[in-house]
C-alpha cells in the first residue's frame, strides 16, 4: 500500500512560519474482525472486515515563536475509510462506515514573568459518517470541543506548584444524534519539590469534587427486577475528590 505524504513550509518572518501538510496511509481493523469466521453469540457465519483502512488527511497551520511567547494554529481534514467505533456492551470495536473529520486546534504557551507559565489548549472537530442514511452520520464518542489549561508557578528554586483544568465537551451517543454525554470538567492543583536527585509532590484531584461521567455509553441493559431490557446511557464515572502523593528518586 502507497502512502504518500508532502509538505510545506515558509519562515514568512522571523519567529513566524506557515506550513500545509498532506498525507495517505491506513490504519488497522481489529485482527479478530479480519479472521473471525462464525459469530460468537448467534453462531450464524460472521462477515469479515478488511485488516486496512485507508487514510488521508491534509493541516494548514501556522506558529509564531518569541522568546516568551508561543501560539500555534492549525486547520484539518481527515478523511477514514471505515471508522473503528468502541461498543460499550461488548467490550470490543467494531468497523464501521467511513468518515470525514474537519476542525482546528490551537495551542498557546505564555510566560509573563520568570517564574509563571500559562498555557492552553483547544481543538474543536465536525466529525460525520459519509454515505449513509440522512439522520444517520453521527459518531457514537466523537467529542467535538475539547479544552485544557493551566498555570504553573515557581516562587523558589525547585518548588514547583500547578493549576490545571480539563474540559471534555458533550458527543453523541447514537448515530442519529438524538443521545449525547455530559461535559466532563475536571480540576486539579499540585505541587512538586525537587532536590538533586529526590522529587516529592502531593496532589489535589478533582478539587470540586465534580460527579461528571468518564466515559458514557448508550446500549440495552438489564436489572433483575425489570421484566425487559431498557436502553440507557452507562458510564463510568471520573474518580473523586482525592490527595495523591509522589516520591521518585532518580539515580
Amino acid at each position: 500500500m502507497l502512502a504518500p505524504k508532502a509538505g510545506i513550509a515558509w519562515r514568512a518572518a522571523d519567529g513566524v512560519e506557515l506550513y500545509a501538510n498532506y498525507g495517505e496511509s491506513f490504519h488497522t481493523n481489529d485482527v479478530r474482525g479480519a479472521t473471525i469466521s462464525v459469530d460468537p453469540v448467534s453462531g450464524l457465519p460472521a462477515d469479515r472486515v478488511p485488516v486496512f483502512a485507508r487514510a488521508k488527511g491534509t493541516e494548514i497551520g501556522g506558529r509564531i515563536e518569541r522568546d516568551t511567547f508561543n501560539l500555534a494554529l492549525v486547520g484539518f481534514y481527515l478523511d477514514l475509510e471505515s471508522e473503528l467505533v468502541f461498543v460499550g456492551d461488548a467490550g470490543a470495536t467494531e468497523p464501521n462506515d467511513a468518515t470525514r473529520r474537519y476542525g482546528i486546534e490551537a495551542n498557546a504557551f505564555w510566560r509573563p514573568l520568570p517564574w509563571l507559565a500559562l498555557d492552553a489548549a483547544y481543538a474543536y472537530t465536525y466529525a460525520r459518517f459519509r454515505g449513509v442514511p440522512a439522520g444517520l452520520t453521527r459518531i457514537p464518542g466523537s467529542v467535538a470541543e475539547v479544552i485544557s489549561g493551566g498555570a504553573t508557578a515557581s516562587p523558589v528554586a525547585g518548588l514547583d506548584i500547578t493549576l490545571r483544568v480539563r474540559h471534555f465537551g458533550k458527543a453523541p451517543l447514537i448515530e442519529d444524534g438524538s443521545v449525547a454525554s455530559d461535559p466532563t470538567t475536571l480540576i486539579n492543583l499540585a505541587a512538586y519539590y525537587t532536590l538533586g536527585p529526590i522529587r516529592i509532590g502531593a496532589e489535589l484531584f478533582n478539587i470540586f469534587d465534580a460527579q461528571d461521567a468518564d466515559i458514557t455509553y448508550f446500549y440495552e441493559s438489564q436489572l433483575p427486577s425489570e421484566t425487559v431490557s431498557v436502553a440507557d446511557r452507562h458510564f463510568h464515572p471520573v474518580e473523586p475528590r482525592q490527595v495523591r502523593f509522589l516520591a521518585r528518586w532518580s539515580f
